[in-house]
């Protein structure tokens, strides 16, 4: 199994309970996965976690068969839904794609990315451009998993199902695998993916 993760707890501090407890979760080479739940239950909490974004109270995260380091988790990469947040404002977009990799112009256009967007900064843009930026920047040639965090929810529904087929086609093509939370059980559908639940702090399949 190419991600593979055992009885994952996190707790935040002077919580009563752990908000994620005993999580156990395999996703295979280019799989596509979808995580629903109620608000407030986790799911970002989970998606940080596997991310590297934060340290689990307990619990053994493997990718290939390898402990994941604390740190410099490039196989994994984690979009948000709110872009603006991981982008430096004072940056142009051509620097803010060139940090994660240099994106060819075949796949910058994939995803709707028109040229005169290189020299704009984040504020110059909507927030269902930069949702596309996001994207295309996490697209790492050693990509192995893509978190995301309901990832096209600033775009309207027939985009966000051309945007997630597009992004679906290149995970295929690539082999990696693709984590999707999301509340929209249409657009899981729609991508084909294997659907699981968050509740209580556990995962459970759902029929």
């Amino acid at each position: 199994m190419m991600l593979d993760v055992r009885d994952l707890r996190f707790a935040w501090p002077r919580a009563e309970r752990p908000v994620i407890d005993g999580v156990t979760l395999a996703i295979g080479e280019g799989e596509i996965v979808g995580l629903r739940g109620p608000s407030g239950t986790g799911k970002t909490t989970l998606a940080r976690l596997l991310a590297g974004h934060l340290r689990p109270s307990t619990g053994d995260i493997r990718l290939d068969g390898r402990a994941l380091p604390e740190r410099g988790r490039r196989p994994i990469q984690l979009v948000f839904q709110h872009a603006e947040t991981a982008v430096d404002p004072r940056w142009k977009v051509r620097r803010i794609l060139e940090e994660g990799w240099s994106p060819d112009l075949e796949t910058r256009r994939a995803f709707g990315i028109a040229d005169d967007w290189l020299d704009r900064r984040p504020h110059e843009l909507s927030g269902g451009e930069l949702q596309r930026i996001a994207i295309v920047r996490a697209l790492v040639p050693e990509l192995r998993l893509l978190i995301a965090d309901e990832l096209t929810a600033m775009h309207d529904a027939i985009s966000q199902v051309r945007i997630w087929k597009r992004l679906v086609d290149v995970a295929r093509e690539r082999r990696f695998a693709i984590l999707a939370v999301s509340h929209d059980d249409a657009l899981l559908a729609a991508i084909g993916a294997r659907v699981l639940s968050l509740t209580g702090g556990q995962i459970a399949p759902v029929n």
